[in-house]
């Protein structure tokens, strides 16, 4: 099992910039894909960004040209560029490692202000 850990939540004005990275235990080159998700308060957990081990990405359409996914299989390491900041955007964010794993980070909270 891969352990995940988040870092570079915090409080932002609208706006603003935050770079979030998750950080695994070991090699994450074959793991698919590999993403971040977030869950504001009352709402379910959604998707933010995936990557797969080739490159490609996916999106939500809410982060869609504001957010960057970005993975370095060598540093095992996934990165979320968010710019552009919003309220909406407020939530807790989880790293999430996919196939064969299934694995979640314990989540790093960003919160953008008004």
């Amino acid at each position: 099992q891969v352990q995940l850990v988040e870092s570079g939540g915090g409080l932002v004005q609208a706006g603003g910039s935050l770079r979030l990275s998750c950080a695994a235990s070991g090699s994450i080159s074959s793991i698919n894909p590999m993403g971040w998700y977030r869950q504001a308060p009352g709402k379910q957990r959604e998707l933010v960004a995936t990557i797969t081990n080739g490159g490609s990405t996916n999106y939500a359409d809410s982060v869609k040209g504001r957010f960057t996914i970005s993975r370095d299989n060598a540093k095992k390491r996934v990165s979320l560029q968010m710019n552009s900041l919003k309220p909406e955007d407020t939530a807790v964010y989880y790293c999430y490692a996919g196939y064969p794993w299934s694995a979640w980070g314990q989540g790093t909270q960003v919160t953008v202000s008004s």
